[in-house]
C-alpha cells in the first residue's frame, strides 16, 4: 500500500503523545532555515495563526520556561513577566534552549522535553478549533486539539501577544 506522506520516525514528542493516548495528525514540510511559522503554514496550507510556535525562554533567575504563541504574533516579554510574577523574561540563547528542551531550535516541541519546565500558552490559542505544533523535529508539525496543552502540560493561559 502506498503512503501519501513520508514516514516520520518517532520523536520524544510523538512518543509522549502516544503514551497519553492522544490522536494527532502529522504534517511534514520542507524545513527552511529561519522560515518559521510563515513557511510551514504556507507549505501546509494552514493559517499561520493556527501554527503554534514553542519558545524556550528564561526568567530573571535564569529558570527556563516554555511559551506557546500563535505563529503570526510576537510575545511581549514585559506582559509575560508581569503575568507570571517575574521581574523579566527573555528568550534563551539557542544552545541553552536546546540543552533545556533536548530539541534543536526550529524543531522544539513542548511535549517530551528533556527537562520539565512550566508552560504558558497565549489564552487565545485555547479558543482555536485545532492547532499545529512542532512534533519534535524540524519540518514536522502535529495537529492536535488545543485543550491538550492544558490537560497534558498543565499550560497556564496568559495574555502576552503583540501583533
Amino acid at each position: 500500500m502506498a503512503r501519501s506522506k513520508p514516514h516520520v520516525s518517532e520523536t520524544p514528542a510523538t512518543q509522549f503523545l502516544r503514551q497519553q493516548g492522544v490522536a494527532f495528525t502529522e504534517h511534514v514540510y520542507d524545513y527552511v532555515e529561519h522560515g518559521g511559522t510563515a513557511e510551514s503554514s504556507r507549505q501546509l496550507g494552514v493559517p499561520e495563526h493556527e501554527v503554534i510556535k514553542t519558545l524556550v525562554m528564561q526568567d530573571d533567575k535564569a529558570q527556563p520556561l516554555i511559551v506557546l504563541m500563535h505563529g503570526d504574533k510576537q510575545v511581549s516579554t514585559k506582559n509575560l513577566a508581569r503575568a507570571i510574577g517575574a521581574k523579566s523574561v527573555e528568550p534563551c540563547k539557542p544552545e541553552v534552549a536546546q540543552r533545556h528542551s533536548g530539541y534543536l531550535v526550529g524543531g522544539t516541541s513542548p511535549f517530551g522535553t528533556k527537562k520539565a519546565m512550566p508552560v504558558y500558552v497565549e489564552a487565545s490559542v485555547l479558543a482555536l478549533p485545532r492547532i499545529c505544533i512542532n512534533g519534535g523535529r524540524r519540518g514536522y508539525l502535529v495537529g492536535i486539539a488545543p485543550a491538550l496543552l492544558t490537560q497534558l502540560l498543565q499550560a497556564q493561559p496568559v495574555q502576552c501577544a503583540i501583533d
